[in-house]
């Protein structure tokens, strides 16, 4: 029993420096990330230096912020099993499942889109995006653009633009969605576009 006790104890230790290497990586600040997650930027402040003993109400917004399991907030260890168990979550009424786990490197995501997500809801912020779909069809609205995108197409753009993604109303639409933060550079598929093109987007089957 000493043992287990001791062993709960040093994970726990480690949740503090993980928590501020996390925020660090992303480039959060606590005004913000306290903003996304509803915990008061003291709070925060004392989780990340080991002054607030961690919780599961503490810990489990903050793995949704960071898009990270858990798991990987406190430490737990790694088992003999190579299967990865993706765990979907709704956000703003998408079903969404990530398939990238590593902070640091580009975000990714499969995206479930019901037929009810008809209302476009414009929002921009940095980086720079990619989307492929899997199956069905979605509509894009992209600054002055409002396009259908086919199973098959892809389509990357620059996400200080505008931008809203959702269904045609018709049918369920699968969506494969790739996120770079600002400065980062994705290895691009697409065909360029042509010499003086102003379309802010590029879609090629």
């Amino acid at each position: 029993m000493e043992d287990g006790t001791a062993t709960i104890a040093a994970a726990l230790e480690q949740v503090a420096p993980r928590l501020r290497r996390l925020r660090d990586q992303r480039g959060t600040t606590l005004t913000e990330l306290a903003a996304a997650t509803g915990i008061s930027r003291s709070t925060l402040s004392r989780l990340e230096t080991g002054q607030r003993r961690p919780s599961l109400e503490l810990l489990l917004p903050l793995s949704q912020v960071y898009r990270v399991p858990l798991d990987d907030l406190v430490g737990a260890p790694d088992v003999a099993d190579p299967r990865i168990r993706l765990r979907p979550r709704r956000l703003k009424g998408h079903t969404v499942i990530p398939l990238s786990r590593h902070p640091a490197a580009a975000q990714a995501w499969k995206i479930v889109i019901p037929t009810s997500k008809t209302t476009p809801e414009p929002r921009v912020h940095e980086g720079h995006g990619w989307l492929y779909v899997l199956s069905g069809r979605m509509r894009l609205v992209l600054g002055d653009e409002d396009v259908v995108l086919e199973q098959g197409e892809v389509v990357e753009f620059d996400t200080a633009t505008p931008h809203w993604f959702g269904s045609t109303g018709e049918d369920v639409a699968e969506v494969l969605s790739l996120y770079g933060r600002p400065g980062e550079r994705m290895r691009r598929f697409a065909v360029p576009a042509a010499a003086g093109g102003a379309s802010a987007a590029r879609k090629s089957r």
